[in-house]
């Protein structure tokens, strides 16, 4: 088995995925953004594809805009993390197609880098296709430091992966659905500082990262839901990073009506509107089931799982998430 992964003639995002009347297409950046869009060496096109999925990175930030990803649970392959590459171990790469745009290992081994290389499209949302093959350059594709944003382990592991994992395995692929997941950080003007400079510049880490699922239920209706989950409580606790001062930037700043009843370190389901204003970008129509003006908690709530459920050796109880709004 290669280790590397051959970027030669990816497919990337395909908005047409869902079907041809159910276009979604990649969000549109606002004005803060058209000009920080990184564009690919020796081209005009500023959208990096992979296989199956597709990135879009800041230039200025050198952390992705936001990333798209088509799931088709149909065709998932269950495949280990550790089978993907020789050795089991796994092997993070600069994407040279974007090089100068990217924060790579230097940033995740100096001291104080007490967070993850978190996937913002998860490992096994692409892992699909014909065969294992296709699968596993797939999912080895997103081991690319352009999908990498740092996030706090206890988030990246624990509420958010489980989001993530509902979304995957308990709605695409168990009811082999296709679904299309669009996810980034909000690139704020008031983003805390890492405590330790890379290469002689100061690091801003994202304390807040959105996603947005695209799904049909019936192959006619188009519909999304969104989240949000925070994180830059946990970054200043720790001192992992300082705050940025805002003195100058109060023109960048969202409006605080947004934070209302929002509390860090946690998931929520939003509506779609709130993650437009706080990113900077505009996501393609469809109908919102979830309509409630105040964010819902995502509460990770551990349960007795049912006997046939239990493995030999292994705790009998499970997690489940509360307050989740996929279908209509």
């Amino acid at each position: 088995m290669q280790n590397r992964t051959d970027m030669s003639n990816p497919s990337g995002y395909q908005p047409v995925f869902l079907g041809k009347q159910l276009k979604v297409a990649l969000p549109q950046p606002g004005p803060l953004f058209k000009n920080d869009l990184a564009r690919l060496d020796g081209s005009r096109s500023y959208i990096l594809k992979y296989p199956h999925h597709s990135v879009v990175l800041s230039k200025t930030r050198k952390f992705p805009l936001f990333t798209a990803v088509n799931i088709d649970g149909a065709n998932f392959q269950p495949l280990t993390r550790k089978s993907l590459f020789n050795g089991g171990s796994d092997k993070w790469e600069v994407d040279p197609r974007v090089q100068p745009f990217q924060w790579g290992d230097d940033l995740y081994s100096v001291p104080k880098s007490d967070f993850d290389r978190g996937h913002l499209v998860k490992r096994e949302d692409p892992q699909w296709g014909p065969n294992k093959e296709t699968a596993i350059e797939a999912a080895r594709a997103t081991f690319f430091y352009a999908n990498c944003v740092p996030q706090v382990a206890d988030l990246n592991q624990r509420v958010w992966r489980n989001l993530e994992d509902y979304i995957l395995k308990k709605e695409s692929a168990t009811n082999k659905l296709k679904v299309n997941v669009l996810t980034g950080p909000v690139l704020a003007a008031d983003d805390p500082v890492f405590v330790n400079q890379i290469k002689g510049q100061d690091v801003q880490i994202p304390g807040l990262f959105w996603k947005v699922v695209y799904f049909t239920n019936d192959g006619k209706t188009l519909s999304r839901v969104a989240f949000l989950m925070g994180q830059k409580k946990l970054l200043l606790e720790r001192e992992i990073a300082r705050p940025k001062p805002t003195e100058g930037l109060e023109g960048l700043l969202p409006q605080p009506r947004f934070f209302m009843n929002f509390e860090d370190a946690a998931t929520y389901q939003v509506n779609v509107d709130m993650v437009e204003h706080l990113s900077g970008l505009k996501f393609a129509p469809a109908l919102d089931p979830y309509t409630d003006t105040r964010p819902s908690k995502i509460v990770l709530k551990e349960v007795e799982l049912e006997s046939t459920e239990r493995l030999p050796g292994r705790p009998s109880l499970g997690f489940e998430l509360e307050g989740i709004v996929l279908k209509n």
